[in-house]
């Protein structure tokens, strides 16, 4: 079933340094931009990371540091991919956990505008959690009947992901409505104020910590408590968005 657009949706993978959002970089990204007409296009660019690229991680994704050692830095082209995916919803596997908030800490290290709020974020991999409980190679073989050559190479993972949601949606038509809206909402499991899922939204749409010694609290009254824990906060290694919401939960919390 083809996917119902009223935006342009990018399904895009990354392939990076490791894990940390807060400390490593991206080597590699690769984005399948889908129109509401059902045109696409497929954009895959290697990425300098200014650092090594561990052993492990090259290990993963096979992807050297004299493979990157020409190519732009994230900062040079940042600008022209915030232009590219302007306006635009988007699609992963696995990426509101990691791709999503990993990709907004890399505009945000290179100073450029690129806020993501607003827009639908479908994760194919917690769909299919919800619906069967594999991993992104049995998921294409279960959807799609066929092999994933290739896994870890961030295109062939990026094109995989567009089609198991494509075959997602002719498999569960009962429970699943061809809409970005709807499906956005089905694979997130919870709401966050940022990406990096450290500060959510409760039953009552208030912002909550979901870490440390004030884990489910209110982030507004613990700093009315302890000033300190946001001054933690700043100077410690957070990722750079969660700073910024935290900053603006703060300062709304100081104005009341």
């Amino acid at each position: 079933m083809k996917l119902n657009l009223k935006n342009p949706i990018i399904f895009f993978d990354l392939e990076t340094t490791g894990t940390d959002v807060a400390n490593d970089r991206i080597v590699e990204i690769s984005m399948v931009k889908v129109m509401p007409n059902g045109d696409r296009e497929v954009k895959t660019r290697r990425v300098n990371p200014e650092m090594p690229i561990p052993a492990e991680a090259t290990a993963v994704h096979g992807i050297t540091d004299d493979d990157v050692r020409e190519c732009p830095t994230f900062r040079q082209i940042a600008k022209s991919l915030a232009t590219y995916i302007e306006g635009c919803d988007f699609g992963g596997y696995n990426s509101n956990k990691f791709d999503v908030p990993m990709l907004v800490e890399e505009f945000m290290r290179a100073g450029v505008e690129a806020d993501l709020k607003g827009r639908k974020f479908i994760d194919v991999q917690n769909i299919f959690y919800k619906m069967e409980q594999r991993t992104l190679v049995a998921a294409y073989k279960f959807y799609c009947g066929k092999t994933l050559e290739g896994a870890h190479a961030a295109e062939n993972d990026t094109l995989a992901t567009y089609e198991v949601l494509e075959a997602q949606l002719d498999r569960y038509p009962e429970t699943l409505e061809n809409d970005v809206e709807f499906l956005a909402k089905f694979s997130e499991q919870k709401r966050f104020a940022d990406f990096a899922g450290l500060i959510a939204y409760n039953d009552n749409d208030v912002e909550v910590f979901t870490f440390g010694q004030h884990k489910g609290r209110s982030v507004a009254e613990v700093f009315a408590e302890r000033r300190t824990y946001y001054d933690w906060i700043m100077n410690s290694n957070f990722p750079a968005y969660t700073k910024k919401v935290v900053t603006e939960i703060y300062l709304r919390s100081k104005s009341k």
